[in-house]
């Protein structure tokens, strides 16, 4: 009883200095606003495009040309409402910039009409999209003498989920949804551990091999036919700043992979003016800061082992 007296008299009491924080510390709460995209949904959805993109994988099997499209136009309907309706939140956000102004209060903009207009423009490239990750499972089939058939690379390798979310992802922001790409990129790192911008400009055929670790940057431009392995960072040398210490932000920060390049375990290329040539190899846990002409391969000297009896 006396824990049960004890439990009433401190728990009102934290709940209110909880509540008081969100007062005082308001940078990191987000009340009396309209509502921002929800995780759920943007998962949801992602499930939901996977499922279109590869039928017969995921979660509905026994598809044939007989249903498939029924099957599918009842996924895309459903996309294309909750898509709209989620890219308008995320308009209205960052039309406001924030404030907490009600979501009855007339702005002369229509941010469900913009985000239907993004959200038809979306679905319209998705059989492009096909077309490219076909590309890709290929390359992966290419570069990967463990794989027995394209359809475990489409199961179960990582490097294909992470370019597939990452492709989707580009897509919206290249037509510059806010918030949405980085949810999806973010869940697919949750995911797979591969952290991929969805600025970065990625060609065909782009094979990811184990992936753990990997980095891609948002400014980082990578040709067809590129191959990497695990815990590879493609990122920043540095971040320029204006006269007043800011950082500029939208400058070319990350480097440029040729075509055909192979980038080993752990290997560091940074700069935004630094360029791997084509077909050149980059060896594990080289790190580069400067350009190299194609046809190039850069190594780590061996280092010098020494071998004793165990005692």
């Amino acid at each position: 009883m006396a824990t049960d007296f004890r439990r009433k008299e401190i728990l009102p009491e934290i709940t209110g200095q909880i509540v008081n924080s969100y007062h005082e510390i308001g940078t990191i709460n987000h009340l009396g606003h309209c509502p921002l995209p929800s995780y759920n949904e943007i998962s949801t959805l992602l499930e939901d495009l996977s499922e279109i993109l590869f039928p017969g994988y995921r979660r509905r099997q026994n598809l044939h040309f007989g249903n498939v499209t029924y099957y599918v136009g009842d996924l895309i309907d459903s996309l294309h409402d909750t898509l709209t309706e989620q890219i308008a939140r995320a308009l209205r956000h960052a039309f406001t910039g924030g404030a907490a102004i009600s979501c009855d209060a007339v702005i002369e903009r229509d941010f469900e009409a913009e985000a239907q207009e993004i959200t038809l423009d979306f679905l319209k490239c998705l059989p492009d999209l096909r077309s490219l990750l076909s590309k890709d499972v290929q390359a992966a089939f290419d570069g990967d003498p463990a794989a027995m058939n394209m359809d475990e690379i489409i199961f179960s390798y990582p490097g294909l989920e992470a370019i597939t979310i990452h492709r989707l992802a580009h897509e919206l922001y290249r037509r510059k949804v806010p918030f949405i790409p980085r949810m999806m990129s973010e869940r697919s790192h949750s995911r797979t551990g591969i952290d991929i911008h969805p600025g970065a400009q990625i060609g065909h055929s782009f094979f990811i091999d184990h992936g753990t670790g990997v980095v891609i940057g948002e400014t980082c431009e990578i040709h067809p036919y590129v191959k990497i392995y695990q815990g590879v960072t493609l990122g920043a040398l540095s971040f320029p700043k204006d006269g007043d210490g800011n950082i500029i932000r939208g400058s070319k920060r990350h480097p440029t992979i040729g075509e055909g390049v192979v980038i080993y375990a752990n290997a560091t290329i940074l700069g935004g003016d630094t360029v791997i040539g084509a077909n050149s190899v980059i060896g594990a846990s080289v790190s580069l800061t400067k350009s190299i002409p194609p046809n190039t391969i850069v190594t780590i000297e061996k280092p010098s082992l020494k071998f004793r009896e165990a005692s």
